[in-house]
């Protein structure tokens, strides 16, 4: 598959096969297909992420199907699938880094740009991407019965195969996570990143467990080599640090011999083999070269010429072998040089690291050597004033000890230097050893090739003179006798040359007498092959007439077989279609439904929120693009009908639910916009069951079109963006001036109200005398602690304020978190003015009080109010505040003391109030009994008008305080799912 990619530049066939896969409906092999794919984004082409990600929605409903799975590989592909949809967007977002997220520390700078904010929201991503490697890693061991040795099992092999490539990520991940803190750390403060160290202190511990338990495992220690993380997480407090970092490695072991060497030799041998085979039977059906005389030529009857080409022909092959021998040979120095060169490469590996530590030894060294001189002349300061200061003498002794302490750190230091010395010095000798060894490699090899040169001009030349022996003899047949003592005289010169190559040609001259004497029987044994051949001949005719007749019987069943194919697929194409119509027709049942139950009255009372209709719309017209697709792959191909029919299903649901959410929010709306709403989703539902029908039939099937749908769907999202309510039309980011707007406009009306008061006690002290001056101090003054109060509450909500706004923004500006936080920013807003109009009113309400026109209870009311308005602002500032925080400790003081005030103000009006009626008193001393009695009837049927009045208010009270809670929720979005 890797190469697959690699040779199409994309993974579409890859696609395209994984399409026809039954993986919702085999976990084993969604699990296999998870492996793949992952390997596929780590080693495949770089398209293949481009190819992938528009199946991201797919992989994302299939992870959500196998979660509902509790037992065996349901929740590990449903699991792994979301961490192949993490990995598919991080690498979308970061297109700097490689499938395989090997980078260089130059390339990591460029993926930042150098900001600092990238580089914070790049290691939060990172983060992510770790937390759903550790995820599968510690789903996998918990999913194994860690009793046994399941790694040796074909079951715990299956599951555990997959983690090496989540090994090799989460070592990547690990060191780019320490060097972005660490480059963090030193651009920002240490407070705004303590989330961060807390995130990546759980992630280290859990990463450094999980691979401690991979490498006790059998399957892995033959797989890879898994590194070990640090005892102790790196100190980000320390830029120091750094340098003391390790990056991990995973090493995977190469194979000990490389697999192409043993087929050669195996050809080799068989060669050799099968060419000692030929020899034999020819020697067995015509004889040995040569007769039982070597300078017997008259016997042999022109057979000298036959003998000569097969001895060269038997040198040839002999040369051919050694010419074999000599590349196995050169074969093997290769490897052995690739083996030398490995570990050369890892004696070089050694150096770099012992070089690393001892340029750390040396830094450390000089570090302490410079606060040894440090110390020294801190201590002849101490020794100079110790006549004078006792105290100085104290701390000379301590550095004194503690010069002792560097002293022995610093021996243990250089010691530990000797030793990496040593160490280096045995690194160099062995590196040395190797590149001899490299070198006599290289010798040897030159030498075969000299010795190989050697042979071959010596082959070249016995070819010559074995040219030059037969022409002699065909020319001079009486000088036979000499010519053979030179060719015997090259054959010993051959044999020099190789001691095998001499006994070969010494065994040929005994078998030229056998030989000779088979020449004989040739014409025989050649007959009776003519009669062999012949009989062959025969049988193969027949066998062709009995292959002809099979043939032609393979082919009629051949064409009976794609004749029932064809039955069968247009039998499958039929059922399918039939499936389409019932999903089809249920569909359309029930959004005829959900139209009728439009019309119905039981309906009517159901009243919905124009928020809640955007959200439903928003997700049938994305299920609407999805239905689109699914029909367009349809038409495409007939047999894929198995992507349409869950979209029609989720269609006719979504559209459904949008129509009776759009009835519900017309039945809280205007006349004209819920007429135009009830409308639209009419004509919706109607677009909807027309479009069902035309899938039902084969004939307008292909012309089916849901765009209608499309459009009725973006009319009813912009009637409901028009009914959406008024309060949150503010744009969000407006939404942190309008804080500080109000909190500061509730600290000027603060402050005007407290002016006020302090003017109406002037005013009062100045005109009035007697009980009323009393009252209306007594009242003035309570005001007046409630107002001061207040202010105090109001700066303690300030500072609480801006502590959660420095501590949950991070690299973000204020008004970025108030926008984001916007339900929290408009609760404060609301209080804030809640405050302000409550101080206001109950300084109109004292000053008319004061002036004899207003009434106590209106007072009273009117500090409950601004009490109850306070409690509000404290709830809405301590929602986000952290509860050790010293800020929310004077906010909370702060409301005990407005309550203790608003309880003042109560107290002291109620006073007043019993005052003035006591002066006020009724006099019954000059009336008689008739008047007393017409008094009395008069003050009962006061009694009944009050009470009946009383009723009423107190039903209007109630009726009030609801609709109040009703307008303010819908101002608020209670009714949305998320923080206050």
């Amino acid at each position: 598959c890797i190469l697959g990619t690699h040779h199409e530049k994309g993974a579409q066939t890859f696609w395209s096969v994984v399409n026809r896969l039954p993986l919702s409906g085999n976990a084993v092999l969604c699990w296999k297909f998870c492996h793949v794919f992952h390997k596929l984004l780590r080693d495949g082409h770089s398209n293949v992420l481009k190819d992938s990600v528009r199946y991201k929605n797919e992989l994302s409903d299939m992870s959500r199907m196998w979660g509902h799975m509790s037992e065996g590989y349901g929740q590990l592909c449903s699991i792994y699938l979301k961490l192949l949809r993490t990995k598919m967007e991080f690498h979308t977002k970061n297109p700097r880094f490689p499938g395989n997220l090997q980078m260089s520390d130059r390339q990591l700078d460029e993926a930042g740009e150098n900001d600092v904010n990238n580089f914070f929201q790049l290691t939060v991503e990172m983060f992510d991407y770790l937390e759903c490697e550790l995820n599968l890693f510690q789903t996998v061991f918990s999913s194994l019965d860690m009793s046994r040795s399941v790694s040796v099992t074909a079951a715990g092999q299956c599951r555990l195969a997959p983690l090496i490539q989540v090994i090799l990520d989460c070592s990547h991940l690990y060191d780019y996570t320490v060097k972005l803190l660490f480059k963090l750390h030193s651009c920002l403060p240490a407070d705004t990143l303590q989330g961060h160290r807390d995130r990546f202190l759980e992630q280290f511990r859990k990463l450094k467990d999980l691979f401690y338990r991979s490498s006790n495992l059998q399957y892995f220690k033959r797989l890879i080599q898994i590194p070990q993380l640090p005892e102790n997480p790196p100190n980000f407090l320390r830029a120091s640090a750094l340098s003391e970092h390790i990056s991990p490695v995973v090493v995977i072991p190469a194979e000990a011999s490389s697999p192409d060497s043993e087929p050669i030799t195996d050809l080799v041998e068989t060669d050799t083999a099968s060419q000692s085979l030929f020899d034999n039977k020819f020697d067995d059906i015509f004889g040995s070269s040569f007769s039982s005389d070597p300078f017997n030529f008259n016997s042999q009857n022109g057979m000298n010429k036959d003998d000569k080409d097969r001895l060269i022909e038997q040198l040839y092959g002999e040369i051919a072998a050694l010419k074999e021998e000599l590349e196995n040979f050169k074969a093997e120095s290769a490897r052995g040089a690739v083996q030398l060169r490995g570990r050369a490469s890892e004696l070089e590996a050694e150096l770099a690291e012992q070089r690393h530590l001892k340029q750390q030894a040396q830094d450390e060294s000089e570090f302490l050597r410079a606060e040894l001189e440090e110390l020294k002349k801190q201590r002849e300061d101490t020794e100079k004033a110790q006549r004078s200061l006792t105290e100085i003498e104290r701390r000379a002794q301590a550095n004194e000890q503690r010069y002792s302490k560097l002293k022995e750190k610093y021996s243990e230091l250089v010691q530990n230097h000797a030793d990496l010395l040593r160490k280096n010095a045995e690194v160099t000798k062995q590196v040395t050893a190797a590149r001899q060894a490299q070198g006599d490699v290289e010798r040897e090899k030159k030498e075969l090739e000299d010795s190989f040169q050697r042979v071959s001009e010596q082959a070249q030349r016995k070819s010559q003179e074995q040219a030059e022996v037969l022409d002699t003899l065909k020319r001079e047949l009486a000088a036979s006798r000499q010519e053979l003592q030179v060719l015997q005289g090259t054959l010993e010169s051959s044999t020099q040359a190789g001691a095998e190559q001499s006994t070969r040609i010494a065994g040929l001259e005994q078998e030229r007498d056998s030989l000779s004497q088979a020449a004989e029987q040739h014409g025989e044994e050649m007959a009776a092959l003519r009669a062999e051949l012949q009989q062959l001949r025969d049988t193969l005719s027949r066998e062709q007439e009995s292959s002809k007749m099979e043939l032609e019987t393979l082919q009629t069943q051949l064409r009976d077989k794609e004749s029932g194919e064809q039955a069968l697929q247009r039998r499958l194409a039929e059922e399918q279609f039939a499936l389409l119509q019932g999903t089809a027709r249920e569909a359309e049942r029930m959004v005829q439904d959900a139209l009728g139950r439009l019309e119905d009255p039981a309906h009517i009372g159901c009243t919905g929120s124009a928020d809640c209709l955007l959200s439903r719309t928003l997700a049938a017209s994305e299920c609407v693009e999805r239905l689109r697709d699914a029909h367009g792959k349809y038409l495409s191909n007939r047999t894929a009908v198995g992507s349409l029919l869950p979209c029609l299903a989720l269609f006719a649901h979504l559209v459904s639910d949008t129509l009776l959410q759009g009835s519900a929010t017309s039945h809280m709306a205007p006349m004209e916009p819920a007429d135009r709403l009830l409308e639209m989703c009419k004509q919706c539902g109607s677009e909807a069951v027309s479009y069902l029908s035309a899938l039902q039939d084969p004939g307008t099937v292909e012309s089916a079109d849901c765009s209608l749908v499309t459009t009725c769907l973006g009319r009813i999202s912009a009637i409901g963006e028009e009914l959406r309510p008024r309060g949150l039309d503010v744009k969000q980011e407006e939404l942190g001036d309008l804080v500080d707007k109000e909190m500061a406009a509730t600290a000027a009306a603060i402050e005007t109200a407290a002016a006020r008061i302090e003017e109406m006690l002037s005013k009062a002290r100045a005109g009035d005398t007697g009980v009323k001056l009393e009252v209306n101090e007594r009242i003035l003054g309570s005001c007046t602690g409630l107002m001061q109060a207040i202010h105090v509450l109001v700066l303690a909500s300030k500072d609480l304020q801006r502590e959660i706004v420095e501590s949950g923004r991070g690299v973000a500006s204020p008004k970025e978190f108030y926008a984001k936080n916007s339900r929290w920013t408009e609760g404060l807003i609301s209080a804030s003015k809640a405050v302000g109009w409550g101080a206001t009113v109950m300084v109109d309400a004292a000053d008319l009080v004061v002036q004899g026109k207003g009434t106590f209870e209106e007072l009273m009311v009117c500090s409950r109010e601004i009490a109850a308005s306070t409690a509000q602002l404290v709830a809405a500032s301590k929602v986000k505040a952290d509860k050790d925080s010293a800020n929310l400790c004077k906010l909370q003081q702060a409301s005990r003391g407005v309550n203790q005030a608003t309880a003042g103000v109560v107290a002291s009006t109620k006073a007043g109030k019993s005052q003035v009626e006591e002066k006020d008193s009724m006099d019954f001393s000059s009336m008689t009994l008739t008047q007393i009695k017409r008094q009395e009837m008069d003050s009962q049927v006061r009694v009944l008008e009050l009470e009946n009045q009383l009723q009423k208010e107190r039903q209007k009270l109630g009726e009030l305080r609801k609709k109040h809670y009703e307008l303010a929720g819908v101002a608020e979005g209670w009714e949305e799912d998320g923080e206050w």
